[in-house]
């Protein structure tokens, strides 16, 4: 990587650092807030998860590993898997919208809002970005795209690229998990077992280019062999390491998440008192207009 290129991403890590100290901000005070009216709502182990997010979204742009991804191709499939893989669904599972949600000013108009988010083109836009059909598309055809050589090349001679791929790994990661996490306030748009054939049907992409990279015989992106290579090793071994390391990272982090979900399916149906319990579960509280708490949207 050039200098002026280090320089100017170093700049960007510094602002997407104060930008992710900032949400974290946002979302301590809504859990706090929440915490007040209602403490089985504001989860520790949804904080933790939603701030373990953050912290792995810093350590990709900001830690020694984001110099590393121009001279390693190991360093920069590290880099794509923690963001979509790691950080992505962490920060679902911190259920953020319901946090920032009661973050609002007491004086903000609650109502305006739902109004907006419920208006003929935004539904409309919403309908298309939450269906998992469009969900599993965002993450396949990201990871697909931005491994073909002429695009990854590209983001590694640009920082405009660069920064725009790795926040489309992130974006795409987050698409791709909340038809699996479900975050809070959302609707099932599927049954709950369609989720495993989900998560499976999203390795057979990722394992055939994991496969390709691993056994290919030959280095598919140049700007590699010229790059000083970690215990001199030779710009093929790091493909290999990469692409066997993505196959196996991408095999647990998918089918995991497929086993769990399977075995709460085939769980023991709930007893009356807990379906009782469900159904009376109330929706979290954000600040009405007159200062009282209002349902959450």
């Amino acid at each position: 990587m050039s200098p002026e290129m280090h320089g100017s991403t170093t700049s960007w890590s510094v602002y997407t650092v104060v930008a992710l100290v900032v949400f974290a901000f946002i979302y301590l005070r809504g859990r706090y807030r929440l915490s007040k009216v209602r403490q089985s709502d504001a989860n520790v182990w949804r904080a933790s998860a939603f701030l373990s997010g953050e912290l792995l979204l810093s350590a990709v742009v900001a830690s020694p590993l984001a110099g590393l991804d121009h001279r390693w191709l190991t360093a920069h499939m590290v880099q794509h898997l923690v963001l979509m893989t790691l950080a992505a669904p962490l920060i679902l599972l911190g259920e953020p919208a319901i946090m920032f949600l009661n973050s609002l000013p007491e004086h903000f108009d609650v109502a305006t809002l739902s109004r907006f988010q419920r208006s003929a083109p935004i539904h409309r836009i919403w309908l298309m970005l939450t269906n998992p059909a469009f969900c599993w598309l965002a993450g396949t055809v990201c990871v697909i795209v931005w491994h073909v050589p002429s695009a990854f090349d590209l983001c590694l001679q640009s920082k405009v690229w660069h920064d725009f791929e790795q926040a489309s790994f992130f974006a795409a990661g987050l698409l791709f998990w909340r038809p699996v996490v479900q975050p809070r306030p959302s609707i099932a748009r599927w049954h709950r077992w369609f989720v495993p054939l989900y998560l499976f049907l999203a390795t057979i992409p990722c394992d055939a280019l994991s496969a390709f990279l691993t056994f290919c015989g030959r280095v598919v992106y140049p700007t590699y062999v010229f790059s000083p290579q970690l215990f001199n090793n030779s710009a093929l071994r790091d493909q290999e390491v990469a692409g066997t390391m993505m196959w196996v990272w991408v095999t647990f982090a998918y089918l995991i998440p497929a086993v769990v979900i399977t075995m709460q399916i085939l769980s023991p149906a709930d007893t009356p008192r807990q379906k009782l319990a469900r159904a009376a579960w109330p929706r979290p509280a954000v600040r009405s207009q007159n200062g009282g708490e209002a349902e959450g949207l």
